[in-house]
């Protein structure tokens, strides 16, 4: 697909796969303590610093917990490229997907308190979600929500935040998404589900949103005052990193309600090392924290839970993601946001945990960073986790720019007045498609969104989709810079009339059809 805005990545994209890259198992290695995670310090400062260079990062901040404290804290280079403020351990950072972990989290409480059960079918506590399949619809569990094993096509409708659609669209929009794989058999990576997952922890808790929720019984606890989830929120700090897109250098975008803000329990947190850490210190305390019970071991355990498989040694469970490498597991989620990658892990044997935090469009540095610290504690067999991870980047991003290429624009049709008009979706209302000068445009009439359609070189029923830089959608256009955001096809009957057109993007899986004129 073009290149929409980066949005929460699949977790099979860790590190360029190396995450995967494992050899036989073998004995769990020896509990590491202290010094000997200390130890690694100057080699991981090392690593930091090379991998900064090889992924074009301007800043990371990195903290470790082990048995229950905090043992180290730093920040590397700028909270904005071009600028001198360095990243601090206090500096604010989106966290992105590894906030999904935290929604299964508050999954768990409410279980513990009796307000829900993890079979609970989700349509009984939210009647508007609904599937395509009736079946799957009925069947669908509070589990399902953030087990990523619906079957559904991968990141479907997430495009609907940057065209200004609202959470209960998002949720309604579930109800036309593809089923492109078997239910509670293949791996799918979702955020939607989590919102609707957000408004059934927010009712049984008789919060007014799951981030309200989500304060009172977990971040207040924990002391996690610093942490946050609007974009205002993030920008009210002072120390705080500025997100970045990679062009062929860093470039500073702007924070934007659209993404990752507009998922809520799938990627809305901003955080910092040290919040993070407590975080770390309650799953490695098996739900205790500061001698208090937080949330139950037994109900954590279900988070912790391998559910769809991702690979011979590495499955999905419960917003987490949990590695078999040959000295131990490593439970772990990765986020990336427009403008962030973020890692956040632990080995739940060892007592260890780590966070790392960037100010890049990927998570790849974080994940190949976290990597290489898991492989040396757990004196797991060693390989350049960086140099792998930089090289898959690469190769990530050039095959983007390639595919970008591909919708190369050409002149307008010769009959473009013939796509002119007003075309309807059930789901998201009209849009009127007219000529604007030599550019044709299409206006969403519910979210005020203007789009540029310019025809393709070498196929003129084919559009490349950009965002007119005005309003509130400005910012998105800085985000995403030139690139299209989604394709469109209009299609047309065997005469040749215009019928309709179509989103070609898995994330927009969303036709309109052509209004007759009264």
């Amino acid at each position: 697909m073009p290149a929409l805005p980066r949005i929460l990545r699949d977790a099979t994209l860790a590190a360029g796969l190396s995450l995967a890259v494992l050899v036989p198992l073998r004995a769990q290695a020896a509990e590491p303590d202290a010094a000997s995670i200390e130890k690694l310090v100057p080699e991981l400062e090392k690593q930091v610093a090379a991998g900064m260079r090889a992924f074009s990062v301007p800043g990371v901040a990195i903290g470790i917990v082990h048995d229950d404290r905090l043992i180290y804290a730093k920040g590397f280079g700028v909270r904005r490229a071009g600028e001198t403020a360095p990243v601090t351990a206090d500096t604010i950072f989106q966290v992105g997907s590894t906030t999904k972990a935290f929604f299964a989290t508050t999954l768990a409480q409410a279980a513990d308190a009796g307000k829900l059960k993890w079979s609970d079918p989700v349509a009984e506590r939210l009647p508007e979600f609904q599937l395509a399949d009736p079946w799957v619809s009925r069947d669908f569990r509070v589990l399902d929500l953030a087990a990523q094993r619906s079957g559904l096509t991968p990141y479907v409708n997430d495009g609907l935040t940057f065209l200004g659609f609202d959470k209960a669209t998002l949720i309604r929009s579930l109800r036309t998404a593809p089923q492109t794989g078997i239910f509670r058999s293949d791996f799918r990576y979702l955020n939607i589900p989590h919102l609707a997952g957000g408004e059934i922890v927010a009712a049984v808790n008789g919060e007014r949103s799951w981030f309200d929720s989500l304060k009172r019984t977990l971040l207040d606890p924990l002391g996690m005052a610093a942490t946050s989830a609007t974009p205002e929120a993030i920008e009210a700090v002072a120390d705080h990193a500025t997100g970045h897109r990679l062009d062929d250098k860093p470039v500073p975008i702007p924070f934007h309600a659209a993404f990752p803000y507009a998922m809520g329990p799938a990627g809305a947190l901003n955080s910092n090392v040290p919040d993070m850490a407590k975080w770390l210190r309650l799953q490695l305390g098996r739900g205790q924290f500061g001698g208090k019970v937080i949330v139950s071991e037994a109900n954590l355990d279900v988070t912790w839970t391998p559910r769809a498989p991702l690979g011979e040694r590495l499955s999905y469970a419960v917003g987490w993601c949990v590695l078999a490498t040959p000295h131990g597991r490593v439970i772990w989620h990765n986020g990336g946001t427009n403008g962030f990658g973020a890692h956040v892990g632990f080995l739940p044997d060892a007592k260890t945990g780590i966070v790392i935090l960037t100010n890049i469009d990927a998570p790849g540095l974080a994940d190949s960073l976290a990597q290489w610290f898991y492989d040396r504690v757990l004196d797991n067999p060693l390989v350049d986790n960086v140099a792998i991870g930089a090289a898959a980047d690469r190769k990530q991003r050039e095959q983007a720019r390639q595919e970008s290429a591909t919708l190369a624009t050409g002149p307008l049709p010769a009959d473009a007045q013939a796509l002119e008009g007003s075309y309807a979706s059930p789901l998201l209302g009209t849009a009127t498609v007219s000529l604007n000068g030599a550019r044709l445009q299409a206006v969403l009439e519910r979210t005020e969104v203007r789009l540029l359609l310019d025809a393709g070189r070498d196929d003129p029923s084919l559009f490349a989709v950009r965002i007119a830089a005005e309003g509130s959608y400005a910012p998105i256009v800085a985000i995403t810079g030139d690139s299209p955001v989604a394709t469109i096809r209009f299609e047309r009957d065997p005469v040749g009339r215009v019928t309709g057109f179509r989103f070609l993007d898995a994330t927009l899986p969303h036709g309109f059809t052509r209004q007759e004129a009264e």
